[in-house]
């Protein structure tokens, strides 16, 4: 019969060293879940990350696979190249919706004549943010899916400025892309997309947008697309996501990075539930580009 082992008396009865050293486990695998989840929603591989928060690969591996402890100091440094809080890290968004319960909490406590008069005016903004919807149509999803090849065709047939938001963003920067993530990082490229929308939204009552699959990263911006345009998700399986881009010439996927696929399906699958928060999920995989136009155009129509 096995002996259970007296209790520590400084971790108290119910925190023996075991339970102790299994709840550590639990949180660091936990901790290194959600690091790898921020990672990828970015798109941004191991190196890419480490190489930005200035930490090793070795340390950020150890991390992520929740089989080493590491020092606060360097978290930070990672939460930074992320561009999220550090209390971020700890927080399983799927138990903890802070902001949720607080306006629940605060919504409870006012008197009935009070919530109904902020239902009324939520509902009229929401109307209202519909309004504006009509005239613009945005297409998100990661490189590869079709965006620009069929979003340039359908603000042609409705007869509307095309816009791609990667090079409105060059613009502003007066540097193109590889030169904004030289210069400024990831957090920095983020800043300017977020200000280079907001200038398109606000000169363009009607447009098709071409936007970088990695919006969906930064919740700001994000709801800001989602309330201000019609959002199509062009998707594609992630063979032919890396197929189309190699074929385009573009090979910086492949260099230096013998996990490319993996990384592209990690990528996807993080990012799935934010992608599946457009409108519309346009499906690419095996069509002509006559056929996936098609479809998009009823959607716009049907819209």
């Amino acid at each position: 019969m096995s002996v259970k082992p007296p209790a520590d008396p400084l971790l108290g009865p119910d925190l023996d060293p075991v339970s102790l050293a299994t709840t550590e486990e639990g949180f660091l695998a936990g901790l290194g879940r959600r690091v790898r989840g921020f990672r990828n929603r970015r798109g941004m591989t191991r190196k890419m990350l480490a190489a930005e928060a200035d930490v090793s690969e070795r340390h950020l591996a150890q991390l992520e696979t929740g089989d080493g402890n590491i020092s606060v100091l360097l978290l930070q440094r990672i939460a930074r190249a992320l561009s999220v809080s550090i209390g971020e890290l700890f927080i399983d968004p799927h138990v903890d919706d802070h902001e949720t319960a607080t306006i629940l909490k605060r919504l409870e406590r006012l008197p009935a004549a009070r919530r109904r008069e902020i239902v009324t005016r939520i509902q009229s903004d929401i109307e209202d943010d519909g309004k504006a919807r009509d005239g613009r149509i945005a297409l998100i999803g990661l490189r590869g899916a079709g965006k620009s090849t069929l979003g340039a065709r359908l603000a042609a047939d409705l007869n509307v400025p095309f816009i791609e938001l990667d090079r409105e963003i060059e613009k502003d920067a007066g540097v193109d892309l590889a030169g904004i993530f030289s210069l400024y990082g990831q957090a920095g490229y983020r800043r300017f997309e977020n200000r280079a929308l907001e200038r398109v939204l606000t000169a363009h009552g009607r447009a098709v947008i071409s936007v970088g699959g990695g919006v969906v990263s930064e919740r700001e911006t994000y709801d800001r697309l989602l309330a201000s345009c019609f959002t199509v998700w062009v998707k594609a399986k992630p063979e032919e996501h890396m197929a189309r881009v190699v074929a385009q010439g573009d090979l910086r996927a492949m260099e230096e990075n013998d996990e490319a696929m993996e990384d592209l399906r990690d990528i996807l699958a993080a990012r799935e539930p934010l992608y599946g928060m457009a409108d519309f999920q346009l499906e690419t995989s095996g069509d002509s580009v006559d056929e996936s136009f098609s479809k998009l155009k009823r959607a716009a129509t049907a819209r």
